[in-house]
């Protein structure tokens, strides 16, 4: 159930590539559904349908389940399972976690390890698709920490890209969300490996900067991490520095979707600091060009509890225009009191630049086409639907 979603659907392909029969729901049809369906998924859209002969449900924390007699187990409960049957590498922080297991994946491959891998994004080297399977011992996940989903797994190898504010609708603070990363550092066993930004070594920086094919410090930082997680494992510089040079990115990860007639990326940034990573990283990449950014927040509640880091984000952003469009609501988990609290034209209101405006969802295609000039950059961002326009610019 919400088998649409970017970890349920990893899930599936693992239950696949196990010769297992896979059928799942979800609320609409999307591109992870319809590859699914091509691989021997049965797939049902806008209502769920449980085959009576079915020996799991595998439901996204995202969907409520009512009582039912056949076992039915979330995402991270399933995921934590398999953690347990693997030398599992986690990797797991506010932002960075997808780029970062992403090239340590393909760092693991080149070095001969043949892991499993389990991501929050879709690979190229995957078949594009987030899910490789292994026929090794290695399981590498992308753990992540909304709702404490990661107390549900347990790794030999934990990578912690960063800890900073976000998901407050659930910790409320920052030092909760601290509590719960430490608790996840104890599920590490007495001979496990921990690596954080203390673990990096950044005299790599400018090698790293001058092999990655992805532009900006926060990639460069991610890659660090991967390095420092493949020198623990004894894995030759060599052959990390080989695989770095090779990543070729991830989908909606500055995705660079056409050059012509101008440069369109679509990126997944949903929090302040990421979106604010991002354009920097672009204004890096193309330092005289006119940069455009159409941003769509993700939540509402997001949106509320980090309004004023929104705020200076936004304000400080070299972008020469940011377009913000209504709030992406993810169906079921948020309730009427929070949207009338926020709402896109309020942020633009509190930003209060000349540069900074707010347009309707479906206004803002037909505007770009208009105003944009050949050359320009236009970055799509946000965790939300927004990607779906980038087919039609």
């Amino acid at each position: 159930m919400g088998i649409g979603g970017i970890g349920v659907s990893a899930l599936a392909r693992y239950y696949l590539a196990r010769g297992h029969i896979v059928s799942g729901s979800d609320l609409a049809s999307s591109e992870i559904t319809v590859a699914l369906a091509r691989a021997s998924a049965k797939i049902s859209i806008g209502k769920n349908i449980i085959p009576d002969d079915a020996d799991l449900i595998i439901y996204s924390p995202a969907v409520k389940i009512g009582k039912t007699k056949i076992p039915a187990l979330s995402y991270p409960e399933v995921l934590g399972q398999l953690t347990k049957e693997y030398f599992t590498i986690a990797v797991s922080g506010t932002h960075g976690k997808t780029t970062t297991c992403a090239m340590l994946a393909l760092i693991l491959i080149k070095a001969g390890l043949d892991p499993t891998v389990i991501i929050g994004t879709k690979l190229k080297e995957f078949n594009n698709t987030n899910f490789r399977m292994g026929q090794s011992k290695y399981l590498l996940i992308e753990a992540d920490e909304h709702f404490a989903s990661f107390l549900n797994y347990w790794p030999k190898v934990l990578a912690i890209t960063n800890i900073e504010a976000d998901h407050l609708d659930f910790y409320k603070n920052l030092k909760n969300i601290k509590t719960a990363f430490k608790k996840f550092i104890g599920h590490l066993p007495k001979d496990g490996i921990l690596i954080t930004g203390k673990s990096i070594n950044k005299k790599d920086l400018p090698k790293v900067k001058k092999i990655l094919k992805v532009p900006g410090d926060h990639n460069a930082y991610d890659a660090l991490v991967a390095l420092a997680v493949a020198r623990a494992l004894k894995i030759p510089d060599k052959t990390s520095f080989a695989a770095l040079a090779g990543y070729k990115g991830a989908w909606r990860r500055f995705e660079i979707i056409k050059t012509k007639p101008f440069i369109l990326i679509s990126d997944y940034g949903h929090n302040p600091q990421k979106f604010l990573a991002t354009i920097k990283a672009a204004r890096e990449k193309y330092p005289k060009k006119k940069i455009w950014c159409v941003y769509q927040p993700h939540q509402y509640e997001r949106t509320y509890y980090l309004f004023d880091d929104f705020v200076r984000a936004f304000r400080k952003a070299p972008v020469d225009r940011l377009i913000i469009t209504d709030i992406f609501d993810v169906a079921g988990r948020e309730g009427k009191k929070i949207r009338q609290k926020v709402d896109s034209q309020k942020l633009v209101r509190a930003v209060n630049k000349n540069s900074v405006s707010y347009l309707p969802k479906d206004k803002i295609v037909p505007y770009l086409r208009k105003e944009v000039l050949s050359g320009e950059v236009v970055i799509i961002m946000g965790a939300g639907d927004i990607y779906l326009i980038d087919k039609k610019l």
